[in-house]
């Protein structure tokens, strides 16, 4: 298992579960570490990934709370921990299909203190 920490201002960290053998995967753990700036929509965090990576096959746009995915038509990561305003009931919802990157460990509700605007740090763990 792989495992990466994205660590968000005012020390708010999520430790991601990686899933193995995925082209996308593969891209964000050869561009570690890297920063960038975050980004809000709804109750899911985005920002801009150092990295391309083809949609993939089991790409979806429905998710469930606690996923990162990568969104290839913008190379952005998202997580999802509540619904964003493309979803319909409770579940997010992402704007277009995702690639499935892996899963937050642990409580999730912190990332909704994470402000826009604010810096992330990705990392190995």
């Amino acid at each position: 298992m792989v495992e990466i920490i994205m660590r968000f201002a005012k020390g708010v960290e999520a430790h991601v579960s990686l899933r193995v053998g995925t082209g996308s995967v593969e891209a964000l753990t050869g561009a570690l570490p890297f920063h960038s700036v975050v980004h809000r929509w709804g109750e899911e965090i985005y920002f801009d990934a150092p990295f391309h990576a083809d949609r993939e096959g089991d790409a979806r746009a429905d998710m469930e709370v606690g996923e990162v995915a990568y969104w290839p038509d913008g190379d952005a990561i998202a997580l999802f921990f509540g619904p964003t305003p493309a979803s319909v009931g409770d579940k997010p919802r992402a704007y277009s299909p995702c690639n499935l990157l892996g899963r937050v460990q642990g409580p999730i509700k912190r990332l909704g203190t994470v402000k826009d605007g604010s810096s992330v740090e990705v990392l190995m763990a």
